[in-house]
């Protein structure tokens, strides 16, 4: 099966106007383009564009023919701006998260429903342009480090780094305590009294600031990881990893899930005892995840039933359910047949027998068995 598939950028207010357009050679939309979602995911599924099904969402397409639908979803993200404080849940608390609140009748739309359907939702994002991220808990003396020295310049910041301290920093900073407004403000000024000191942090916290001010987040975000991405660099982001996109262009792949648990920098819902029930707070030495080396491809492989290839030649693959963007014009042999995609254009391919893309240019989402 090979499926032509289109979408839309969707126009969250962080997306980039001009990111996502370059590098698919769009015309910009004139507001701000965040991702483009590739798959049936019923959030935004893509169109069939061609052939006996076109015009239908693509998991009617694959309904139509007995199929069953892609278990991920590719995204090309474009961040203008930092997105919200996230965790995702595992497997098993998904399911119970979502059966849950299913018995106790919260809508499946609702704002402050928590567990959208049953499914985990582990993530990978490689960058394509540098990339800006928070990602996973940094070691809890290198954060007190950072907040001590804040709090020489502002003793308002005191409280958070004794949090640290004490192992409970997060909890507090989310739990509505009267102290952390002044400490989140404290931190702000004192983080830009010392840029020269510590430019990565007043980085983060100007960036945080200037777009959610006051928010606890603000303080959050030093607890984590700041990860800068060179092009080619990947995130693996599994269950429970607290993290925030900051900036940058990057070809993202996760769980076909809708399962996010927020923890500030947003307007929308923050449900502090269930983000801190999924969050892990062990330290994350090294978030970044190694690309390897294959024939015609560079393959990102995280602990997920999923893996990303970036094509760069003529590339094989085994039999296989993939999702695939054309950056630049492909041809695809499967089935015996041979099938050309221009440049930004897409396809679901499921086959019982080996493929090959050819393309410059193009990124190939492979579901696989879990390691």
């Amino acid at each position: 099966m090979f499926v032509p598939i289109a979408n839309e950028p969707r126009d969250y207010a962080w997306g980039s106007d001009r990111l996502l357009a370059d590098y698919l050679g769009r015309t910009p939309s004139g507001g701000p383009e965040a991702e483009l979602w590739l798959g049936a995911h019923p959030g935004c599924p893509s169109t069939v564009t061609t052939g006996a099904h076109a015009g239908l969402d693509l998991g009617a397409a694959i309904d139509a023919e007995d199929g069953r639908p892609p278990a991920m979803l590719l995204k090309v993200l474009a961040a203008a701006e930092p997105l919200s404080l996230q965790a995702h849940p595992d497997a098993a608390r998904a399911r119970e998260g979502f059966e849950r609140e299913d018995a106790a009748g919260i809508p499946r739309d609702a704002p402050h429903r928590n567990y959208r359907d049953p499914f985990p939702k582990p993530e990978l994002i490689v960058a394509v342009t540098p990339f800006e991220a928070l990602s996973g808990f940094r070691p809890a003396e290198q954060a007190a480090e950072v907040l001590d020295a804040l709090a020489a310049v502002d003793a308002r910041v005191v409280p958070a780094a004794e949090r640290v301290r004490a192992g409970a920093a997060l909890e507090w900073l989310l739990g509505g305590d009267a102290a952390v407004a002044p400490a989140v403000a404290g931190a702000v000024a004192a983080a830009a009294a010392l840029a020269d000191r510590l430019p990565v942090e007043a980085d983060t916290v100007a960036r945080l600031h200037a777009a959610h001010p006051g928010d606890p987040g603000i303080l959050v975000g030093l607890l984590l990881n700041r990860v800068s991405l060179k092009p080619g660099e990947a995130l693996s982001l599994p269950a429970g990893n607290l993290h925030a996109y900051l900036e940058g262009l990057g070809i993202e792949l996760m769980g076909a899930s809708d399962n996010v648990l927020r923890g500030g920098l947003t307007p929308k819902h923050v449900d502090v005892p269930e983000l801190l029930a999924v969050v892990d707070a062990t330290p994350l030495i090294e978030p970044r995840l190694p690309a390897q080396e294959l024939d015609g491809a560079l393959a990102y492989r995280p602990a997920a039933p999923f893996e990303l290839r970036r094509v760069e030649g003529v590339h094989a693959v085994g039999a296989g359910r993939a999702l695939l963007l054309a950056v630049s014009p492909a041809t695809i042999d499967v089935d015996g047949e041979r099938h050309v995609l221009s440049a930004a254009e897409a396809a679901w391919i499921d086959t019982a027998a080996p493929f090959t893309v050819d393309s410059a240019e193009a990124w190939l989402a492979l579901e696989r068995d879990t390691p």
